[in-house]
């Protein structure tokens, strides 16, 4: 892990040796007699690790590390002292200093402390590095996916989820928009913050104007308290908008200008108020034809879409459909985790599933819930999917298969199951064995 270090000292000699020793330990030096030079040159490029002096002119070593600290905020300081004391240590450690050196010391000396150092800040530059990842991961955590668009889409988000640039996410229903949008909130700075939704669908203009920018006390009928609109409530942090086509012209204009100044007023008064809110909006639409047609403006649209994300249909992705039978049935099940029958894992990955995500994930768990922590067989299975190849021939085998293990399934004891079967008990172990059922 390499380390920029700018190292700033007035004196010649101690400048060379403790460059000699940082390089040696493989630090990046940059070594610099002028405080006012260094400065310069930290305008210009980011460093990882600093050593400066205390006693220096025009700028003293605790001066020069607040400057510094403008350009890299995280960088890692040593402050090197002639006048080594408990006042000096504590005044440089309180400015945001790691650690102080006293001279004199010689080669060795500064090589261990040097060590120590490097070793800190690895060990921080590490820490941080994790903190990320596993940062990401939790805003990821709910989408599941190895399908390269999906993935391609995940990292455009997460490019984007620090800005304030505006998202359109599109997609059918069920492909997991809202999903994303919560991504993009739990990627970004503002995680900590409010995220709020509004299904604009839901909601008659009346109504929708009202949730968005809230209203005062008597700002129409029913109107009996001072109300915050979701923007007003989601300061600070998101707001999303889901089915934004479905908002009616006159909602649109106020919007658009919500959007251009973050400004509004609540229904009824005339106070403006501004917020700092992240816009993210979804539709399962065609937006081309709400243009067409005039249902959606066109400076509105050109707002929203800052940067668009198209979410593919589970149709589009089947290399995804086994990992989310695996995640869907551990989800579920809970910790006894049933197998699924070849032929029933079949009809799963072959199906079209018209409601994309969120139908599949109904059906895995019915049909977990059906199995009882036994295998899961076709007949657990919804006739939708079950029908789909109801034209396909099928072996006397694959018949006795299913219709054997919905016997099994539905009665309490062997005895029984052979006695509606019409075989023995025997007949029927030998079955069972066969058919792994």
């Amino acid at each position: 892990m390499k380390a920029n270090v700018l190292l700033v000292d007035d004196e010649q000699n101690i400048l060379r040796t403790m460059t000699i020793c940082l390089e040696s330990i493989g630090l990046e030096v940059t070594a610099v007699s002028k405080p006012d030079e260094a400065l310069r040159i930290a305008a210009q490029t980011q460093f990882d690790i600093a050593f400066f002096d205390l006693k220096m002119y025009p700028i003293d070593g605790l001066q020069l590390l607040t400057e510094v600290r403008k350009f890299s905020p995280d960088i890692m300081a040593v402050i090197v002292t002639a006048h080594g004391s408990v006042d000096t240590a504590v005044q440089a450690i309180k400015q945001g200093a790691y650690d102080y050196l006293q001279k004199p010391f010689d080669f060795q000396e500064l090589k261990h402390f040097a060590e120590k150092v490097y070793e800190h800040f690895k060990l921080q530059k590490e820490l941080k590095n994790l903190q990320q990842r596993l940062h990401e991961y939790q805003a990821a955590e709910n989408i599941v996916t190895a399908n390269p668009q999906m993935l391609s889409l995940l990292n455009l988000a997460r490019e984007v989820a620090d800005t304030n640039i505006s998202v359109l996410i599109e997609g059918e229903s069920g492909t997991g928009k809202e999903l994303f949008a919560r991504f993009i909130h739990g990627a970004s700075s503002r995680n900590n913050a409010p995220f709020t939704t509004v299904n604009c669908a839901a909601l008659s203009e009346s109504l929708l104007e009202s949730e968005l920018f809230g209203h005062v006390k008597g700002a129409f009928t029913g109107a009996v308290r001072d109300r915050q609109g979701r923007f007003e409530m989601a300061d600070g942090g998101t707001v999303f908008l889901d089915e934004i086509t479905e908002i009616p012209t006159t909602t649109q204009a106020k919007l658009l200008r919500f959007l251009q100044s973050r400004e509004f007023e609540r229904v009824g008064d005339s106070q403006t108020l501004r917020v700092n809110v992240r816009f993210i909006a979804a539709t399962n639409r065609d937006l081309k034809e709400a243009l067409s047609t005039g249902k959606f403006r066109d400076d509105l649209y050109y707002r929203i879409n800052g940067v668009t994300i198209k979410l593919p249909p589970l149709r589009e992705r089947p290399d995804d459909i086994p990992i989310l039978i695996k995640h869907f049935i551990e989800k579920f099940a809970g910790g006894n985790i049933p197998e699924i029958d070849p032929e029933a894992f079949r009809l799963l990955t072959n199906y079209q599933w018209p409601g994309n995500i969120r139908q599949f994930e109904n059906v895995i768990e019915r049909t977990v819930l059906l199995a009882h922590g036994r295998k899961i067989e076709v007949y657990h299975l919804p006739d939708e999917i079950k029908q789909q190849e109801s034209k396909r021939l099928v072996s006397l085998e694959e018949l006795e298969k299913d219709y054997i293990a919905r016997v099994i399934h539905e009665t309490p004891t062997v005895e029984e199951a052979s006695s509606i079967l019409g075989i023995d008990p025997a007949t029927l172990w030998r079955k069972r064995k066969k058919y792994g059922l």
